[in-house]
């Protein structure tokens, strides 16, 4: 697989123009040229064979060859619901998840909630969701969503619902069947109130628990994907 890149515009006319941190990358730190050949993806599922026709200060205009559909996600499409950790532990789960395939991460608002993710902070993290897709191959971005309250992240339509706990049964002995869509809700650092676990089983959510040990919130979250997306939902 030759150096994926990002493309937030589509192609007009055969060309492609790529700018800003996508362009330094190319220009400053692989050193590209005239002639190099490279992979675009646009984070929609589409992927691009592109050849570099120009190079300037700031950006780089590409021949592009016809788009493709490239579809490495999961056959399950999860959404996270997570209350998310404080620092550089936000990007490291952001970048994993990423890599696991996740579809969605939906930060939220909980009664015990550290961390308060907003403006800037939000920015960042979309874009290591797009340094993981270079990555890792994905030609989808995972969404990152405003921050939203529990109670309404509960109202999520899914075809499964899980909530991690370690009251919960175990997650090895679920069963994700027919089930296309699944939503999973990670609690924050002192874990989810009985009160906010009490609203989340009444809307129809089930418990399911980790193991024996408490995890962090980023482990959870890896380790529910996993399971979920290649126990559960098989391989892609």
């Amino acid at each position: 697989m030759s150096d994926r890149y990002y493309l937030a515009t589509p192609p007009a006319d055969g060309t492609a123009t790529l700018d800003a941190a996508e362009a330094h990358h190319l220009l400053h730190v692989m050193r590209a040229k005239v002639g190099t050949a490279v992979t675009l993806f646009d984070g929609r599922g589409g992927e691009y064979d592109a050849t570099i026709a120009k190079c300037g200060r700031s950006e780089v205009l590409l021949s592009v060859a016809e788009r493709r559909e490239v579809n490495r996600e999961l056959p399950v499409r999860i959404t996270l619901g997570v209350a998310i950790p404080k620092g550089d532990r936000q990007k490291w789960l952001v970048e994993k998840l990423t890599e696991l395939g996740a579809a969605k991460l939906v930060p939220l608002s909980t009664e015990r909630s550290v961390a308060d993710l907003k403006g800037k902070s939000l920015e960042k993290l979309e874009r290591s969701v797009i340094e993981a897709s270079k990555q890792c191959g994905r030609n989808t971005l995972m969404e990152i969503t405003e921050p939203v309250a529990l109670g309404e992240f509960l109202s999520t339509s899914s075809d499964l619902r899980l909530i991690a706990h370690p009251s919960g049964e175990s997650l090895a002995h679920s069963k994700r069947g027919e089930a296309k869509e699944v939503a999973i809700l990670i609690g924050p650092e002192g874990g989810f109130s009985d009160a906010e676990v009490d609203a989340a089983r009444a809307a129809g959510w089930q418990c399911v628990g980790l193991g024996a040990s408490i995890l962090r919130i980023e482990t959870a979250a890896l380790a529910m994907v996993a399971v979920v997306g290649f126990g559960i939902g098989g391989a892609r």
